[in-house]
């Protein structure tokens, strides 16, 4: 097969929350592009590349490099191309963006009631007030809700465990990356005190960070992602590494359109084992998604068996410039 056609387009989404917040930035849009690729069997495939200047780069650099790369679209699911699937439904965890407590807790008994059985709390790195945020989703959410945290880098690691002999009453399963990046000590430190799995995420940027965390178990588990490891093959080839180590991976929050998600999707049902709930529900959260739909049905999406990533360009699809 031969590619006869490439179209690139813009896809700019708002979010349905304009005061988005965490601690390294305010996200009140997303700057994204879309390539759409069509065969001479008639085949089409789409890809997404996600465009966030704190995390990993901007609109222009996004597009320029689409224009270099023009993939091959082959008609089966992604997940046959990276080895097959192993869960055909994963869980998801849906993230609190930084509030005050009360709202965090509103938000947390929405998503509870809709189904959804792990929620992420973003910290601040203020004890007292991200307290006060667990404390109150915990009482919204309920007993049976798995809390987890993510300062994003807001604490150091002697403030973490202080702060976390004051969280820990309130039943957390995991934390993710609570200090700096470049602090692997400090990370390693945390997992081997913490009563509670150690998540690595901005640590975790390159495959060659992955094997440092890996090789020197900085950590209990890694947070994967596509886009900040730069493609499904690095993406698979970090699974590989954590999965020969023993360490846990985790796939997270890639914020985009419903085709990031669904790319995101069938990678990570490819994974041995997904112990914890993964973030691939947060197109949910924004609005203009000209992609077609990704349900999510009690806190869990099935992953499309269909050729490609499950997803494709609806047929009134607008992308905004």
């Amino acid at each position: 097969m031969d590619i006869v056609s490439a179209t690139f387009r813009p896809c700019t989404q708002r979010l349905r929350d304009p005061s988005w917040k965490f601690a390294r930035a305010t996200v009140p849009q997303l700057e994204g592009h879309v390539v759409e690729l069509t065969d001479d069997a008639g085949h089409r495939g789409c890809g997404y590349v996600h465009a966030i200047p704190a995390i990993t780069t901007h609109g222009a650099g996004a597009a320029a490099s689409l224009a270099m790369l023009v993939p091959r679209v082959p008609g089966v699911p992604v997940h046959v191309l990276l080895g097959g699937r192993r869960h055909a439904r994963i869980a998801m965890s849906r993230i609190l963006a930084i509030k005050a407590p009360a709202e965090m807790a509103a938000k947390a008994a929405e998503l509870a009631a809709h189904g959804y059985r792990t929620l992420k709390l973003k910290l601040s790195g203020d004890t007292p007030r991200d307290l006060a945020r667990i404390a109150e989703v915990r009482s919204a959410a309920g007993p049976d809700v798995q809390l987890t945290l993510d300062p994003n880098q807001s604490y150091d690691a002697k403030q973490m465990i202080r702060a976390f002999a004051r969280f820990e009453r309130h039943d957390i399963a995991l934390i993710e990356q609570p200090v700096p990046a470049a602090d692997r000590a400090g990370l390693a430190l945390l997992t081997r005190t913490l009563p509670v799995a150690v998540e690595a995420d901005e640590s975790a940027q390159t495959v060659h960070d992955v094997f440092r965390l890996v090789s020197e178990r900085a950590c209990d588990v890694i947070n994967l992602k596509i886009t900040k490891l730069g493609g499904l093959r690095r993406f698979m080839q970090a699974v590989r590494l954590c999965e020969a180590g023993g360490v846990t991976c985790r796939v997270g929050a890639a914020f985009g359109p419903a085709l990031l998600q669904a790319m995101s999707l069938q990678a990570a049902s490819v994974v041995n084992a997904l112990p914890f709930a993964c973030e691939l529900a947060e197109h949910l959260h924004l609005h203009d998604d000209p992609f077609t739909a990704l349900p999510v049905e009690q806190g869990a999406i099935d992953v499309p068996a269909v050729p490609g990533c499950g997803v494709e360009f609806a047929a009134d699809a607008q992308c905004s410039s």
